[in-house]
């Protein structure tokens, strides 16, 4: 059964960094979109971040732009968030996502993903 597993996720000040990390298990995923989503309380899931099957290309929403990174490493079955100068707005539970639909490109709605994981909460202090 396919697995993706978030982890990395935590309480950090303003402007403080953070890098989340989203294993995946039971099936291959090397080939699939992988993306970050998130969702604050009281708000809809919003789209953060996608990268393509090698890393060559990436996706971000404008409100992370310059300040998160997203990276993939096939040997380790892992795709990461590498989250800068956070501000409190950055506060929600963060989902690593694949799709692997192929030839779609890097979509950023949550209903294009087939596998998610449960999640893992970053709380932004001020």
């Amino acid at each position: 059964q396919a697995r993706l597993v978030e982890s990395g996720g935590g309480l950090v000040q303003v402007g403080g960094s953070l890098r989340l990390s989203c294993v995946t298990s039971g099936r291959t995923f090397h080939d699939a979109i992988m993306g970050w989503f998130r969702q604050a309380p009281g708000k809809e899931q919003e789209f953060v971040a996608a990268i393509n099957w090698n890393g060559g290309r990436t996706n971000y929403a404008d409100s992370v732009k310059g300040r998160f990174t997203i990276s993939r490493e096939h040997a380790k079955n892992a795709v990461y968030l590498q989250m800068d100068t956070l501000k409190p707005e950055d506060t929600a539970v963060y989902y690593c996502a694949a799709d692997i639909t192929y030839g779609m490109g890097l979509r950023s709605n949550a209903s294009d993903y087939e596998y998610w994981g449960q999640g893992t909460q970053v709380t932004v202090s001020s």
